[in-house]
């Protein structure tokens, strides 16, 4: 990789992270827009959560593509489109989606709405597959992880600020008056100022005069890959086809939606047997640490996704405060700023203090950023007394990252199992207590990105590159997992629903375990694997 030492791009590294702040900002936007939504168009909680399934999808797909073209040409596209402008394309097609958003909410259809969503999400996966190994290249390579990691924190603060700047958007205020008709073309000037946002950063970069950033990396071939990745789109689409099927077959939507996860996790524990007996033309995912890493990423964002995306329906109902789309904004950001809250206290790692410092560190942070959360709602109108006692929930969080001692398998077995208690407490409770275990499955999620990542590419050598790629295509659980729970709350319940997931906290915590004993196989010592960056 072409990297410059010498100069100083602080001003294109500050412009680069908006990036990360628009992905955050959308993810995260997304949980006030889906209540919203289902109220608006009479959707069912499935069909509101196609939603997550277009975006997340776009990611997919946005990776699928490249893999593809890089495979039929024995190039690698972005490499030879260079990093820098395949962010400018990236941030064009996420302003063309943003524009479009605007007719299409005109036009009053839904599915016109979810498409706009799908074409700002391929320009998110091009601008994603690009943007981490410029931020590394900004600036001397030993300091690269530090860029990282601040990225990553504007990543959680767009996330914090874009529930309550829809819901302003949506509401005015977030304290509106319930009874007062809301257009869902107010947040029109939303999109507009996105697109403008994103057009904006892209004329910065194509004006600039920045390093030449590209891989020289040989493109691995893996032929045999190819099969189960088209496999997983074919899944991916009868998601999007469960509507049609359903009535040309008579059978049920939830048939095809649970047929979609089942073939998606069959291939890829089929694809693990094969790879075992020959691993001749399997590329990187000969490596059993990547295919279950893999499903960990699935996952992993899956559950991220979906405890959030269903919360609003959870939310509304008696048992659990009988909420208004309006005021929901501030348990979602509160979601969301736990991943803050967890990657913040994770990050005091990062540092070279000594251990006495470390430790204060990791115990006053959490509470620092709980406290910023706090203020942000509180700026925006919002009532947060009610949300003080979540200041346990940040305690036990603390705990959990002393138990983990920074090493990646130890943490995200602690994470894991402590997601499935969290879970478990809020399918067993209503009210405020369930409410607050559901939101720490943020504080969970918040640190498992970098473990599992670091764990799944050990080994790999020269196949850690496509691996990684591998591993960013698994974003698509966000896009699956969430419809799952949409279909059982919309025939079981949205309170039962969270069974979800409590299956995915226990999978991760399994990965764990059984990539620590993989990697032992394989002769590599886990006391020396380092998790780094961040999603």
């Amino acid at each position: 990789m072409e990297q410059n030492n010498n100069k100083n791009y602080g001003s294109a590294l500050y412009t680069l992270i908006t990036v990360f702040f628009f992905w955050g900002f959308l993810a995260a936007s997304n949980g006030i827009f889906i209540p919203f939504c289902k109220t608006h168009f009479s959707l069912t909680q499935f069909e509101s959560q196609l939603i997550d399934f277009t975006f997340y999808g776009g990611y997919f797909i946005g990776s699928l593509i490249l893999y593809f073209a890089s495979q039929a040409s024995r190039v690698d596209i972005l490499n030879k489109l260079g990093y820098k402008n395949g962010i400018i394309l990236g941030l064009i097609i996420s302003a063309v989606g943003a524009l479009v958003m605007v007719p299409a909410i005109g036009s009053g259809s839904f599915g016109f709405i979810l498409a706009s969503f799908f074409v700002i999400a391929v320009g998110f996966s091009l601008q994603q597959t690009a943007a981490n190994p410029f931020v590394i290249a900004l600036g001397p390579p030993e300091t690269g992880a530090s860029r990282l990691s601040f990225a990553g924190s504007i990543n959680n603060i767009g996330g914090l600020m874009g529930p309550v700047v829809v819901a302003l958007m949506l509401f005015g205020t977030a304290k509106g008056d319930a009874n007062v008709k809301v257009d869902i073309a107010s947040v029109n000037n939303l999109y507009y100022i996105l697109a403008g946002l994103f057009i904006a950063v892209a004329g910065f970069f194509w004006v600039s005069k920045l390093p030449k950033v590209t891989s020289d990396e040989k493109i691995e071939q893996s032929s045999k890959a190819n099969k189960p990745l088209g496999i997983i789109f074919i899944a991916f689409c009868l998601i999007l086809a469960a509507g049609p099927l359903s009535n040309a077959t008579g059978l049920s939507q939830p048939y095809f939606v649970y047929a979609s996860l089942l073939i998606i996790l069959s291939t890829l524990i089929s694809s693990l047997l094969s790879a075992q007996k020959n691993s001749e033309g399997w590329g990187a995912m000969r490596y059993p640490q990547l295919i279950y890493g893999m499903i960990a990423i699935f996952t992993y964002v899956g559950t991220e996704v979906t405890i959030q995306s269903n919360m609003g329906a959870l939310l509304k109902l008696p048992a659990f405060g009988g909420y208004n789309e309006k005021d929901i904004a501030p348990f979602i950001s509160l979601y969301w700023g736990s991943l803050m809250i967890g990657r913040w206290a994770g990050s005091v790692g990062a540092f070279n203090i000594k251990p006495l410092l470390k430790n204060i560190l990791t115990v006053i942070i959490p509470f620092v950023a709980f406290a910023a959360i706090l203020f942000i709602n509180h700026l925006t109108g919002s009532k947060v007394d009610h949300l003080f006692p979540y200041a346990i929930c940040v305690a036990v969080l603390v705990l959990a990252f002393f138990l983990g001692k920074q090493k990646p398998a130890r943490t995200l077995t602690v994470f894991g199992l402590l997601g499935v208690a969290f879970m478990l407490v809020g399918l067993v409770t209503t009210g405020i207590v369930a409410t607050f275990a559901f939101i720490s499955g943020g504080l969970c999620c918040s640190i498992m990105w970098p473990s599992i990542f670091a764990l799944a590419i050990t080994g790999l050598g020269k196949y850690t590159s496509q691996g990684s790629a591998f591993l960013i295509m698994m974003i698509l659980g966000g896009s699956i997992i969430p419809p799952v729970q949409g279909i059982l709350a919309d025939t079981s319940g949205i309170h039962l629903s969270y069974i979800v997931p409590v299956l995915g906290f226990a999978y991760l915590a399994f990965f764990a375990w059984k990539v620590s004993r993989e990697l032992r196989k394989q002769g590599i010592d886990l006391d020396h694997v380092e998790a780094s960056g961040g999603h």
